[in-house]
């Protein structure tokens, strides 16, 4: 069978214009039924967006090749589309897609999509059979430009490959989730950029139709380097011994060249079996650059912790808006806990926030180490989010030099202090199980095999757990707590010398550094220890507009507006700089509105994770701002939480939006111009 085979002119569409993936989907399935080829068209289109769903199929350079094996399609076929303005497709690279193929194949055996599938994958990596297909102007030249370019294509797969003369010197894998696109193109990459630079290559492909042009243990003996660009599992135990560059089935689509000129340099470890197996549920990691590895496994954390944060943080959102419903917006640190389902929905709401930080550290460490790297993350998450937090009256407390030192640094008495270390401290401990049960892993790797069994179950959790336990409670902890102790001192001091400007600008700011970590603690504790000192001298005869009493409101009001700027300027940025984030990052757009007009600044904590040295920066800046504005215009308030939802107990309101939304803009405005492209890494 031959594309044009599936295509004809009634299902090609020229000069074509759609507002949104969405749209131009819809747009191709309107072809697609057109052409006669669905039983179902409603089932056919759930199945597409299904499938995009999995993974996006803009494929990048301005192409997408969207499709759908289902009970809903008649007979197979092909519609197209050429979009002369483009649209936002979601693709690799961030780019609009203005070249679409639309894949339409009945649920039968025989697979007979997935060949053409392939072969269209292959052409249209041809940046002259682009061109062509681009500037067509009717649809039998488009026809015709597919035809010519399948001919010689099929003219060469039917010719005998000719064997390398002094065997291959690259071998490669490709293999994608789905086995469809990516992988034939990022082997027709390969091939082509080896042709180029007269590189002797073989690539074996994974796909769905099944392993073609396996690699042979000659080969694989031959060659002085294997890439494996592979988003699947795939069986690596065969390369045991040999250099192995292992990355994504995008880079081998995209990067082709800088691949084969860095395992022939050399410059890539010896693969040892087990060491960095495949697995179906982890993504690979680039084996050419540090900075890459790090990025990995920052965002397997962050990906796991996303679906916390949003659930968590809109729970307890909807408990102060419940309480705000009912009337109860102006009861100070009972807010959001009034009634029994809103205290019930807070509750909830805390437990799954409260996840966050443990589940970042666990698959981060999980990335790392894999299975056995799970558990000891997770102890270290808790102890960041949770601190050393234990009384430190037991009997034997001073008994000789060695227990005080314990005493002293490992426990914590009530009101000794806070050691809670947040998502930094959390990203922290990830790291460092994962190196830690890798090491473990070395270390007994030369154990009888009579003791393989136990070491995942036993040596790798009980040891990891030990080392990390006591490197947080000994080092890390205390260390926040030190900072911690010299930044509520800080703040004091400000606060005595009446700069109300400059403490609103620094509250806003630490608001925004580590989002419940301790810095934002630090300002959120001293923000409640201001309110209740408030309260003691109002009790004591002050009135509400002294001026001491109305600095510790200013400053809450500091506090308050600096916690809600983050989740709301990077849900602008999103909105406005949209190739700055992933697919996953924009679909946050509304849940972080809604948690920064809660005063829920953990909303950014998911972006702050993933790309720190440029988030962490921009919230920190744009909450500042909003902070310093809050303070000159003289805005209060009365109220330790709630965000909007206390906005009645705020002196000078409309002032304090207007703070609120310059602070966000600033984020918004920042993120756009110092952040990378999310396709660029």
């Amino acid at each position: 069978m031959r594309i044009k085979d599936l295509l004809s002119p009634g299902s090609i569409e020229l000069n074509a214009a759609a507002e949104s993936k969405a749209d131009v989907i819809k747009k191709m399935v309107d072809l697609m039924e057109k052409r006669g080829n669905l039983l179902d068209r409603a089932g056919y289109e759930k199945g597409v967006f299904a499938r995009e769903e999995e993974s996006t199929t803009g494929i990048g350079e301005g192409i997408a090749i969207p499709h759908c094996k289902s009970a809903a399609v008649a007979s197979p076929g092909l519609a197209a589309m050429v979009l002369r303005d483009g649209v936002d497709y979601d693709a690799l690279d961030g780019e609009k897609v203005d070249l679409i193929f639309l894949i339409a194949a009945p649920n039968t055996a025989d697979n007979v999509h997935l060949d053409v599938l392939s072969r269209l994958s292959m052409l249209l990596m041809d940046e002259d059979f682009q061109k062509d297909l681009r500037a067509a102007a009717t649809p039998e030249d488009f026809l015709a430009v597919i035809d010519e370019a399948e001919s010689r294509r099929v003219e060469s797969e039917e010719k005998e490959p000719d064997e390398p003369a002094g065997g291959i010197e690259v071998a490669a894998v490709t293999a994608c989730p789905t086995g469809i696109a990516h992988t034939y193109m990022a082997a027709e990459a390969l091939e082509k950029a080896a042709m180029e630079a007269g590189i002797r290559i073989k690539v074996e492909t994974r796909g769905s139709g099944g392993v073609k042009n396996l690699l042979t243990e000659e080969e694989i003996a031959q060659a002085k380097g294997i890439i494996t660009a592979c988003d699947a599992k795939v069986p690596m135990e065969r390369f045991d011994g040999k250099r192995v560059l292992d990355v994504r089935v995008a880079d081998g689509i995209h990067k082709a060249d800088q691949l084969l000129e860095t395992i022939l340099n050399g410059d890539v470890p010896p693969y040892h079996a087990g060491s960095r197996e495949k697995d179906s549920e982890a993504q690979p990691a680039e084996a050419g650059g540090v900075g890459h590895q790090i990025y990995t496994h920052l965002m397997s954390g962050v990906s796991h912790m996303l679906p916390f944060v949003i659930g968590g943080g809109i729970l307890t959102a909807l408990a102060f808006l419940l309480d705000t419903l009912m009337g109860y917006g102006d009861i100070g640190s009972a807010f959001g806990s009034a009634t029994p389902l809103s205290a019930l929905l807070k509750y909830i709401g805390g437990l799954a926030m409260g996840l966050m930080v443990p589940v970042l550290a666990g698959y981060i460490a999980y990335s790392i180490a894999d299975r056995p790297g799970l558990a000891v993350g997770f102890v270290g998450g808790l102890l960041a989010s949770g601190g050393n937090a234990l009384a430190a009256d037991y009997a034997w407390s001073g008994q000789n030099a060695f227990m005080d030192f314990v005493r002293r640094f490992a426990f914590v008495a009530d009101g000794g202090g806070n050691t809670v270390s947040g998502f930094l401290g959390g990203i922290a401990a990830g790291f460092l199980a994962g190196f830690v049960v890798l090491g473990l892993k070395k270390l007994t790797e030369k154990l009888p095999d009579a003791l393989d069994g136990i070491r995942p179950t036993l040596i790798y959790p009980l040891c990891g757990i030990l080392i990390v336990g006591l490197l947080m409670c000994f080092l890390l902890n205390p260390l926040i707590g030190l900072i911690n102790t010299g930044l509520s001192n800080m703040l004091a001091m400000i606060a005595d010398s009446g700069m109300l400007w400059l403490l609103g600008l620094i509250l806003g700011a630490m608001m925004a550094i580590d989002m419940g970590g301790p810095i934002n603690k630090a300002a959120y504790v001293f923000g409640t220890g201001v309110l209740a000192t408030a309260s003691e001298l109002v009790a004591s005869g002050a009135s509400t507009s002294d001026p001491k009493v109305t600095a510790c409101y200013i400053a809450m009001a500091a506090i308050m507006v600096g916690g809600m700027v983050p989740p709301v300027g990077i849900a602008l940025a999103c909105w406005f700089f949209p190739k700055k984030f992933t697919a996953a990052e924009r679909e946050t757009k509304i849940s972080n509105i809604v948690m920064g007009c809660a005063f829920i600044t953990e909303g950014a904590i998911p972006f702050a994770a993933a790309d720190p040295l440029h988030v962490i920066p921009c919230t920190m800046v744009g909450a500042g701002v909003a902070g310093l504005l809050s303070a000159l215009f003289g805005c209060t308030l009365m109220a330790p939480h709630g965000g909007i939802f206390v906005f009645a107990t705020v002196g000078n309101p409309l002032l304090y939006i207007l703070a609120w939304l310059a602070g966000s803009a600033v984020t918004c405005l920042m993120l756009g111009m110092l952040k990378k492209d999310a396709a660029k890494g």
